[in-house]
């Protein structure tokens, strides 16, 4: 009876979240307090919400404070320099733009947002696609498979969700996965090179003095448009980089090399920018990753040090320090609300002993010879199941089923939290991820011809990435 109650309740959640019918929040909620009573354990929701609200502080602690670091940065202009010296390298080469595209996409995937990340590529990259009629879903299918391999980042959202949902730490499953996903990352650079030479082979090679030549200008650069501040992609991009009020008024594609060689980018006068502090920023994000990678403190204690730090120190007025948490709040908020929302989920999931009998009836159809394998099944199913539904879903529903099962074979929970984060190349072009269409509107790419171009090759990454874990012994 628990068996069939505990896949039903998987199943509701995942039809209601897919068709959008509740939100994922209130579908961790909501399901599991009424699948709680069928079971005859409502007495006991409140302790098992309680143990799992305890259990996933850190993790909502860690997403919180990583949002607000490393949104802080993008304000005062950390990034800003890489972008422009990746658009400068790109010059008008079809490959070095394509490549380009990869590694902006990958560096600014480090705030942990798919949608800024689009945001600020798109913003980028766009008019030198346009100017040299190169294929948009290139650009969208790198910049999607760039931020996929990132947003394995322990802030960016599936590692949290798989350390929530298994109750373990975020570090352990990320750190170990280093190796595998920087092979990954690797081959989405081999792959941009190997598209860029395609470009190149197509288009040929222009000047850069011809790319920037006056031209009907279509472009989506930040600080660029009109100064009515329309709602189109220009403001979007603001929002991203915490930017507000109207455009500079001028057509940024048509100012050719008199405003910064054309690469005007994220706005070069916001009121958020902290030239001075530069290098005190770029060496606060440096330590707090190594701090990170060699684990010297908890994570969520090292960005709540790390946010504080960079809050005081770039905005050391008051008010300053509100607008900036203000402007980062609906994302904070979002996040770390589904955290504690999944603390119902995975508590009642637990609590009632649903997910022990799915484990033992998951266990007992698993051919004996696949049993020591998990890890590599789990890796295996986690391509096509991120695909078609949530991260929510998958992580909160899916991924402990199979680690019971895993721990039936004896295969750790570690093992199989790392080899579920296999599929997120592939994920970050589902459906089911707003920011996708993000990305492809202002792209202006049509989602179908997205998916047309992007499934194969982010499949063969997450297959890569799988490969290199087994291979590394990390899976």
């Amino acid at each position: 009876m628990l068996t069939i109650l505990g896949f039903t309740m998987i199943a509701t959640f995942l039809v209601l979240i897919m068709l959008k019918k509740m939100s994922p929040i209130a579908a961790l909620v909501l399901i599991p307090a009424l699948f709680c009573v069928f079971v005859g354990k409502g007495a006991k929701l409140g302790d098992y919400v309680i143990d799992g609200v305890t259990s996933l502080a850190p993790t909502a602690a860690m997403l919180m404070f990583a949002i607000v670091y490393f949104g802080v940065m993008i304000d005062v202009g950390l990034f800003d320099p890489i972008v422009r010296g990746i658009l400068k390298f790109c010059k008008a080469d079809p490959l070095r733009i394509v490549v380009g595209t990869a590694v902006l996409a990958a560096i600014v995937s480090l705030d942990g947002d798919g949608s800024t990340t689009f945001m600020i590529t798109v913003s980028a990259m766009y008019p030198l696609y346009k100017r040299l009629k190169m294929s948009l879903v290139v650009m969208t299918g790198v910049a999607a498979m760039a931020n996929g391999v990132m947003n394995t980042l322990p802030w960016g959202g599936p590692t949290a969700r798989a350390a929530t949902a298994l109750k373990v730490d975020a570090s352990d499953i990320f750190v170990p996965m280093i190796p595998a996903l920087a092979v990954g990352l690797l081959g989405v650079f081999v792959l941009s090179y190997v598209l860029g030479r395609r470009e190149r082979t197509r288009l040929g090679l222009l000047t850069l003095e011809e790319i920037l030549e006056p031209q009907e200008a279509e472009t989506v650069l930040v600080g660029a448009g009109s100064g009515a501040g329309g709602s189109g992609p220009v403001d979007l991009a603001k929002k991203a980089v915490g930017t507000g009020g109207s455009g500079s008024g001028t057509d940024a594609d048509a100012e050719g090399p008199e405003e910064d060689d054309g690469f005007a980018v994220l706005d070069p006068n916001r009121a958020t920018l902290r030239p001075k502090l530069y290098w005190f920023n770029a060496l606060l994000t440096l330590t707090l990753l190594t701090a990170m990678i060699m684990e010297l403190l908890p994570i969520p204690v090292l960005f709540l040090l790390g946010a504080a730090l960079a809050l005081t120190v770039n905005f050391p007025h008051m008010p300053d320090q509100k607008a900036r948490l203000g402007a980062h709040a609906e994302n904070v908020l979002n996040v770390s609300g589904m955290v504690f929302a999944a603390a119902v989920f995975t508590g009642v999931l637990q609590g009632t002993g649903m997910v022990d009998h799915m484990a033992e009836w998951l266990v007992s159809n698993i051919p004996d010879g696949m049993g020591p394998h998990m890890a590599f099944v789990t890796g295996v199913l986690s391509i096509p199941l991120t695909y078609f539904m949530s991260n929510d879903g998958f992580y909160f529903g899916i991924v402990p089923v199979l680690a019971e099962a895993g721990q039936a074979h004896g295969v750790s929970t570690l093992e199989i939290a790392r080899a579920s984060l296999v599929g997120q190349p592939l994920h970050m072009s589902s459906p089911l991820v707003p920011a996708v269409y993000v990305l492809v509107g202002m792209a202006k790419v049509e989602f179908g011809d997205h998916t047309r171009f992007v499934v194969k090759w982010a499949a063969l990454t997450s297959l890569v990435v799988l490969g290199a874990g087994i291979l590394f012994g990390i899976i």
